[in-house]
């Protein structure tokens, strides 16, 4: 008993089972990998609170441009403030539809309808060119938010299952299969399937809420676009 009770305390002496200590103990590999996890996580954290912020500023945003758009006043008006340099993208939109319509109107022609012809096609191209565009600048670190939700946990599972193989060949070469010198090994070993999950699951739970959130706003624009698309077809039809 006495050399059994001996054995455990220098195994617990050689054995720091915090959360440090097991990252100190770690094989190179598994140290790699958590490291890697870290990484990620903390970069997944700068995104989500990034984006949180950014997606509510382009809701107020948006709301203020709609206000204004739908106040009654002046097109030409709104352009000069907003359209010509925008800094949203429902304003770039409005720019974009607001340019072509002043190539449309100020290229000389010979009265007869040339006005109205290709305009509707351009309008939209223009227009829709815009909103892909400023969407693809929004969704910016959607991308690594779904690969580190996917990968993540595989990663800290490679990690697992190298630090477990480790456990093993220490054990063999020890002979020792005593839970004192078994457990640290695989406590090292699923340290890092947990660092996985806990980089995947708020990756995987942004991006869900993020690319709804984007999918509404992407809504909102096209149909704004159409809605000022309409606008300024009438407009082309009542000068033609």
């Amino acid at each position: 008993m006495d050399e059994l009770s001996t054995a455990q305390l220098a195994g617990q002496a050689a054995h720091d089972l915090s959360l440090w200590g097991l990252f100190l103990q770690a094989d190179i590999v598994v140290k790699i990998v958590m490291l890697l996890l870290i990484v990620a996580s903390v970069w997944c954290w700068a995104i989500i609170f990034d984006k949180a912020r950014k997606i509510r500023r382009l809701r107020a945003a948006a709301d203020d441009f709609e206000e204004s758009f739908w106040s009654g006043g002046s097109l030409e008006d709104l352009y000069d403030r907003a359209g010509r340099e925008p800094q949203e993208p429902m304003a770039a939109v409005f720019g974009a539809g607001m340019r072509e319509w002043q190539y449309s109107t100020e290229t000389p022609g010979d009265g007869h309808g040339h006005l109205r012809a290709g305009f509707d096609s351009r309008l939209e191209r223009s227009m829709g060119l815009t909103l892909s565009r400023e969407m693809g600048e929004t969704e910016r670190g959607m991308t690594f938010l779904a690969s580190v939700g996917s990968t993540a946990p595989f990663i800290g599972l490679f990690g697992t299952v190298w630090g477990i193989m480790n456990s093993f060949t220490s054990i063999a070469a020890s002979a020792n299969t005593s839970l004192a010198v078994v457990a640290p090994g695989i406590a090292e070993a699923l340290f890092a399937t947990a660092l996985g999950l806990f980089a995947a699951i708020p990756a995987t739970a942004a991006y869900n809420k993020f690319s709804n959130d984007l999918a509404k706003y992407a809504e909102r624009l096209e149909n704004f676009a159409g809605e000022f698309g309409a606008i300024l077809s009438r407009h082309i039809n009542e000068r033609t």
